[in-house]
């Protein structure tokens, strides 16, 4: 490694390497190198510590909007300064306003802020909650194998590492001497973390290059099942059956079958990276808030003994693959279970190669002599390729599909997603006689010409249900979100006319949303966050179903807060010039 620097940077699904020279470099092995079919080992990396004076590979992460950032994306940097912190740990929050204030001194002289979590406790959403309600105005970054973390010899958090324009380590320790795991003084009598950025910027030797940090320390433990005889049909299936089928199966959104172990095997590295990262299962809610029955994220027991049994070869186990497969019974092509009535559109929809194609709407009569209360309803795209949501709408006699508060008559919709409506027991949707039903089609070519049957499943209550679901869209038709603005939020609010139980909320935004939260305010003041979603990823439409129905009293107002990022960084964005208005495609 003398004279050399292998710089690593994922870009997209590769992985280039520049040879660079330079005085000494130590590798760092990350998850990105999990593509070539590699796996970071944390002691052996901490075997090969870096130490004041070596230089810093170049290192990709996923930060808090899931884009990976690397140190090479701060090319015009005088300094680097890498925190470590966890969400959970009391001296690293303690010492957030600090790093917010030293971020705002240092930022027009050349410094760049970075924090690194590295805490296997912390969960990707967690941390992209605790960014958000801090208002860090830097990146956050999420080290899901501690590569990072190890590789540095990172000890406890918060601890802080200083890298010149060169990459070369220059100081390491604490911030400064204001809070200890024992003591906390009014203000800080050494900030070393700011004089060693003082030297470093005008050329002068650090008089202290290493401190020791104090804080929480960092957990290397490792994988509690890494040595765990584990193997698919015991361990594996039941996390498969429960986390993963209902999109991964032939014809459902997840397009890649693991209804076999053969698949599940084939695809392990794949799996293994998707999952270390927290890609998969998708679920965008951050566990701080609300307790929610469809839940489908990884528990962390589900996540280690996947990981662990990926990297012991995906053990089969002695004859019970075929003793799991056949427990399972033939899927319901119906999430809700066997309709008792299908309802398809009037005819096929031609759906051309490319353009824009406005919405296509189509009335289906089910012959409702009576009023009908229906349980659950699911909306099925024919073609999943080229439909980008379908909505269900109920078109009562005299009455409008919007009211003006909000109010709308929707049964189902569907979209990439969780879009089932499953009511619970006592409570249902009605339908009045003489009804007919509305299909809101929204198409999205793909580049070859594709025509579409889609189609709603309907599920009926077995008698009048205690109470009647409704549905309110918060929408703010009056939004505005200004051309190259990062972080643009808007907020909508609905006061609740009766006393009421919130059964779901679902956040909808389009290609520049990046998160959505909120907040409820009963009538005597007191406030409660029900839902977060720090991370809104536009692929998958979620609905999140409250485990418990939250009761609302009448005069209780929901505010939902809506974040737009419209800057050229957003991969997602079609055009960084536009003001973008509120409209029905997704380019507004």
């Amino acid at each position: 490694m003398e004279n050399l620097r292998w710089k690593l940077i994922s870009v997209g699904f590769g992985i280039t390497a520049k040879k660079i020279e330079m005085k000494r470099a130590v590798l760092f092995l990350l998850a990105t190198a999990m593509l070539l079919g590699e796996r970071a080992n944390a002691e052996a990396l901490r075997r090969a510590e870096i130490g004041l004076g070596d230089a810093v590979a170049d290192f990709s992460l996923y930060d808090t909007k899931r884009r990976l950032r690397s140190c090479g994306d701060y090319e015009d940097a005088k300094a680097l300064v890498l925190v470590f912190v966890s969400t959970e740990c009391p001296l690293a929050n303690l010492y957030l306003p600090t790093l917010k204030s030293l971020h705002k001194a240092y930022e027009g002289r050349g410094v760049q802020f970075l924090l690194i979590n590295s805490d296997a406790g912390d969960s990707f959403n967690r941390v992209a909650g605790h960014a958000w309600e801090n208002e860090i105005p830097f990146p956050v970054l999420k080290d899901f194998d501690q590569s990072v973390a190890a590789a540095l010899g990172a000890k406890r958090t918060p601890e802080a590492f200083m890298l010149d324009s060169g990459r070369a380590l220059r100081y390491r320790g604490r911030i400064d001497d204001q809070y200890t795991v024992t003591h906390r003084r009014l203000a800080p009598a050494s900030e070393e973390l700011k004089n060693a950025l003082d030297s470093l910027l005008v050329g002068e030797p650090i008089k202290e290059p290493e401190t020791t940090a104090s804080g929480c320390l960092i957990d290397y433990s490792g994988n509690p099942y890494a040595n765990a005889a584990l193997n698919y049909a015991e361990h594996i299936a039941p996390i498969v059956d429960s986390r993963c089928l209902e999109c991964h199966q032939r014809g459902r959104v997840g397009q890649i079958s693991f209804s076999n172990y053969r698949q599940l095997k084939r695809f392990s590295k794949t799996i293994r990276e998707v999952v270390l990262e927290e890609r998969m299962p998708p679920w965008h809610a951050d566990p701080h808030y609300g307790q929610f029955a469809n839940n489908r994220s990884l528990s962390s027991e589900e996540r280690l003994q996947l990981l662990a049994w990926i990297d012991q070869g995906c053990r089969e186990g002695e004859t019970q693959t075929s003793l799991a497969e056949k427990k399972r019974t033939e899927p319901s092509q119906w999430v809700i279970g066997e309709p008792d009535l299908v309802l398809s559109m009037p005819m096929e929809q031609k759906v051309p190669a490319s353009g824009v194609v406005e919405y296509q709407y189509f009335t289906v009569d089910p012959g409702f002599d009576e009023e009908v209360w229906v349980q659950a309803a699911e909306a099925q795209p024919g073609n999943p390729e080229v439909v980008h949501h379908i909505i269900a709408y109920i078109l009562s006699p005299g009455k409008e599909i919007f009211a003006r508060d909000g109010e709308t008559a929707i049964l189902v919709g569907w979209a990439p997603g969780d879009m089932p409506s499953i009511h619970p027991q006592g409570t249902a949707r009605r339908i009045p006689a003489g009804a007919k039903l509305r299909l809101e089609l929204h198409y999205t070519p793909n580049g070859r010409e594709a025509v579409d049957r889609s189609r709603i499943g309907i599920r009926f209550a077995k008698s009048p249900p205690k109470r009647e679901v409704r549905t309110n869209i918060m929408w703010q038709r009056q939004l505005l979100v200004p051309s190259e603005a990062s972080w643009h939020a808007e907020t909508a609010t609905y006061e609740f006319q009766d006393d009421a139980r919130i059964l779901s909320l679902m956040p909808h935004m389009h290609l520049r949303g990046v998160a959505a939260k909120y907040l409820l305010v009963q009538p005597d003041g007191s406030e409660e966050i029900l839902l977060s979603v720090p991370y809104y990823d536009f692929n998958w439409q979620s609905v999140y179903r409250f485990q418990e129905p939250i009761v609302v009293a009448k005069g209780a107002k929901l505010t939902m807060t809506g974040v737009w990022d419209n800057s050229a960084d957003n991969p997602n964005n079609p055009d960084p010039r536009r003001e973008v208005p509120w409209g029905q495609q997704t380019w507004d």
